[in-house]
């Protein structure tokens, strides 16, 4: 999908050839950060998702740590717009480096309760 004219670029992430299988396996075990990028994937549109948007009862500095974590796995691409980050998942990366991968979080299913 082309970027929007006047995109920020996105903020530090790994390279498609150092992201790790390991590394991302990590980041999505959190059963929260697996929701988060299960939400992304499911409800995508043209443009990326501020934290605000997933509806999240959680202290900001929790989230921080949670898409950061993402981020830095190389699940998510986040970019800075004023005050804002928003975020959306990588998938042609991810499908690149682990095939089938995006595919079993999205069908995935949260358990309820």
């Amino acid at each position: 999908m082309p970027e929007p004219p006047g995109t920020p670029p996105p903020l530090p992430e790994p390279a498609v050839d150092d992201l790790r299988l390991e590394t991302v396996l990590g980041a999505l075990s959190d059963p929260l950060r697996l929701r988060i990028v299960r939400k992304l994937l499911l409800d995508r549109e043209e443009f990326d998702h501020t934290c605000g948007w997933f509806g999240l009862d959680r202290p900001k500095s929790s989230l921080t740590h949670h898409f950061k974590a993402l981020r830095e796995a190389g699940v998510i691409r986040q970019r800075q717009y004023g005050l804002e980050r928003r975020s959306h998942v990588r998938v042609e990366d991810l499908d690149a480096r682990f095939p089938g991968l995006v595919d079993l979080v999205i069908a995935w299913s949260p358990e309820s309760g």
